[in-house]
């Protein structure tokens, strides 16, 4: 928690020129006024070494590397070197995502494995199928706000086929896992939530537009709450499937 609001406050103060542009984020501190951007730059600067410092000493060394991976690539690669550079921004920012799951791993489990490194790593592989539908959902105020997010440079139907071809991957990608130790009640759930997830961006690619993007984001973003309470449900009530 921690680590989220220093980061986020740090990508509020490098954002505070274009976020006025979008009525997404235009509501934020500094462009509505209620927070100084110097004051928010302090917090975010401070809340994110206390983040790293406390996972160091009250977890381990593992967690604080991941947390502070986490703010790293964040903050730095993608708010600074690639949010307003290219399409690939959200992308290769996804590891952010994973990092706070390979944090969360390891602090529960004192260290890291290869299943903890691919349960976080499918992160990382949903993560452009669900800020493309957002991108489609608001890409008007993206190309306001003159950042290159997918469907500005290529248009909302090659952006809907990337979503899909994103979405086959992140299917097999999450049963996959089963081989490396979940069990059937994971399988079950993974299934079920990655076909719908699926049906929906099939869909998608039939009508681009931004009012079904916006229903397929609301399909999308409960994905991976449902995959990690599938991960705990699979620890308390383990059936191996092979």
């Amino acid at each position: 928690a921690l680590a989220s609001a220093g980061s986020s406050a740090l990508n509020h103060y490098y954002d505070k020129d274009i976020d006025p542009k979008m009525t997404r984020t235009s509501t934020r501190p500094i462009p509505s006024g209620r927070m100084k951007s110097s004051h928010v730059l302090i917090y975010g600067l401070v809340v994110s070494c206390v983040s790293v410092i406390y996972g160091y000493f009250a977890l381990n060394a593992v967690s604080a590397f991941f947390i502070a991976l986490g703010i790293f690539s964040y903050v730095v690669i993608y708010t600074v070197w690639l949010k307003r550079l290219n399409t690939s921004n959200i992308v290769i920012g996804g590891i952010a995502g994973s990092a706070a799951a390979w944090a969360g791993w390891s602090a529960a489990t004192g260290s890291m494995d290869l299943l903890g490194f691919l349960v976080g790593f499918l992160v990382f592989v949903w993560t452009p199928s669900h800020f493309w539908c957002l991108a489609m959902k608001i890409k008007d105020e993206y190309a306001q706000a003159k950042i290159p997010m997918l469907p500005v440079v290529i248009g909302m139907q090659r952006t809907s086929k990337y979503i899909l071809g994103n979405t086959l991957i992140l299917l097999p990608y999450s049963l996959m896992l089963s081989a490396f130790g979940m069990g059937i009640v994971y399988t079950v759930i993974a299934a079920v939530s990655g076909g719908l997830m699926l049906s929906y961006h099939y869909k998608l690619t039939k009508n681009p537009t931004s009012e079904f993007a916006w229903k397929a984001y609301k399909v999308t973003a409960p994905y991976l709450t449902i995959i990690f309470v599938a991960v705990a449900l699979d620890a308390a009530f383990h059936f191996p499937l092979f």
